[in-house]
């Protein structure tokens, strides 16, 4: 579902689509052998558990001070990059950021467009939004633009494509770019890089997303593996960077162990093949690089998680997709069943505030509270508390004060409210609690077979013909 679709306020459809996900026998497949791959590679690149937990406790240290700054950083961030020769734009909704991008392409009477791998720009839903403006947006990125080809949405925030095998990828680019047929990974990787290459000097603009902005130097840093991202910033004449407010970090310091937790914890790598640092458009001097170079900061949601001390916690994020490796849930239904752009634990914390809690209500208790996503985040975002969270929030009173979250009280029930009221007035009186126990017990017989979701794959519990409170008198002999 795009940003655009969730704001007209259409709730999504998980639990259809999770039912069938887990009815395709192929798509569950896929996603356990390429889990159990990545879970295996982040264990190897951390075999020391007393480090990890250092440098994650460092990580969390580093992102917190950067939030607790926010505001003011921004503004220097944006003094720098001024002084750099880069344009800053801001953006509250996506709306807003897709008006800037297009005027940005009028003056300059683009039609081609090419694009890094971006999740800002997937939450701008900026390919569809261009194409109807006759502004043609190609992903750059393999995983990027194999499901931009079976016109789909990443299922993933770092591998894009990893619901798909080699046979259904081979059988896409063979139907789609008139290529021999071939399950050689390393000969569709070719295919796809020769079908981009000229693509990149076709392109009057270049897009790509941004993994830390650094507010002392002015810089923008991107890490990537295939070179795509470095292309599509220095070939086209003017390059477009698109980032959320959150990524903003005080100083080049920081980033050192923000980069080393990122790459680790997303593809188990010591660091990624390429790590860009942009600080601004082509000098005189200079052989390469664009013309003019913009950053477009986006709010879209983001300030409403700022404004609440807990829920900030979710702007650490520094999005390597470990909370979704380790995740049972996701593994077993992959990312398109939620229907969002960011999918898996961080999507369940994250979304709320980018599309309200009236399209996304399902997804807070779309989880097993396991904890391993807690666990495993490199900056120790306590996803598990946000979920719990985000539920009481789902159904406090809509009037109920506080009323800062966007959809408050999207699950509320009066009906329900009365029932929960009613328990805990039961398990507080001594005299309540005796009288429902011993009636429970006596008109057990009364117990329906079917008590709605819970028995569709359990049988209903069976109350005993005695409460152990009288069992224990029996025991005691004291009657």
């Amino acid at each position: 579902m795009s940003a655009a679709a969730g704001q007209a306020g259409a709730p999504i459809a998980f639990k259809r689509n999770a039912r069938e996900a887990l009815g395709d026998a192929q798509l569950r497949r896929n996603f356990r052998g390429a889990m159990d791959s990545l879970m295996a590679k982040r264990l190897v690149q951390f075999p020391d558990g007393d480090e990890l937990e250092r440098l994650r406790a460092f990580g969390n240290r580093v992102r917190a001070r950067a939030l607790s700054k926010l505001p003011e950083l921004l503004e220097r961030l944006e003094a720098r990059l001024t002084r750099n020769g880069v344009k800053v734009h801001w953006a509250e909704t996506v709306d807003e950021a897709n008006a800037i991008v297009q005027r940005i392409a009028e003056a300059h009477a683009a039609k081609k467009v090419i694009k890094g791998k971006s999740m800002v720009s997937e939450e701008m839903e900026m390919n569809h939004f261009l194409a109807a403006r006759g502004v043609d947006c190609l992903e750059s990125d393999m995983g990027e633009f194999i499901v931009q080809l079976r016109e789909e949405k990443p299922s993933h925030i770092i591998m894009p494509a990893i619901h798909l095998n080699a046979g259904q990828v081979a059988k896409l680019f063979h139907d789609k770019l008139d290529v021999d047929y071939t399950e050689d990974v390393d000969r569709l990787i070719r295919i796809g890089r020769e079908t981009l290459r000229r693509k990149f000097f076709e392109a009057d603009i270049g897009v790509s997303g941004v993994n830390f902005a650094i507010a002392e130097t002015g810089s923008l840093l991107l890490v990537e593996n295939e070179g795509n991202g470095r292309m599509s910033t220095t070939v086209p004449p003017v390059h477009i960077a698109v980032t959320g407010i959150e990524k903003v970090v005080e100083n080049l310091r920081d980033v050192v162990p923000l980069l080393s937790l990122l790459t680790r914890s997303a593809t188990g790598q010591a660091i990624t093949t390429y790590v860009n640092v942009i600080s601004g458009p082509r000098k005189a001097e200079e052989l390469d690089g664009p013309r003019e170079v913009h950053l477009v900061l986006l709010d879209n949601g983001r300030s409403q998680a700022f404004a609440d001390s807990e829920l900030r916690q979710t702007l650490n994020c520094i999005r390597c997709g470990a909370c979704m490796n380790h995740c049972p849930v996701y593994t077993r239904i992959g990312g398109h069943a939620y229907g969002t752009v960011y999918p898996g634990p961080i999507g369940k914390i994250v979304t709320p505030h980018m599309l309200g809690l009236e399209v996304t209500r399902d997804l807070p208790t779309a989880s097993s509270m396991c904890g391993a996503c807690g666990e495993v985040c490199p900056v120790k975002i306590p996803i598990p508390a946000l979920l719990r969270r985000l539920r009481e929030e789902a159904v406090r009173p809509p009037q109920a004060e506080p009323h800062f979250m966007r959809g408050q009280g999207a699950k509320y029930s009066a009906k329900e409210s009365m029932v929960w009221k009613a328990w805990r007035k039961m398990n507080t009186s001594p005299v309540l609690y005796k009288a429902f126990t011993y009636a429970g017990t006596r008109f057990r017989g009364l117990m329906p077979a079917r008590i709605g979701p819970w028995t569709e794959h359990r049988s209903a519990p069976r109350l005993a013909p005695r409460t152990l409170h009288e069992l224990a008198h029996d025991h005691l002999g004291d009657k």
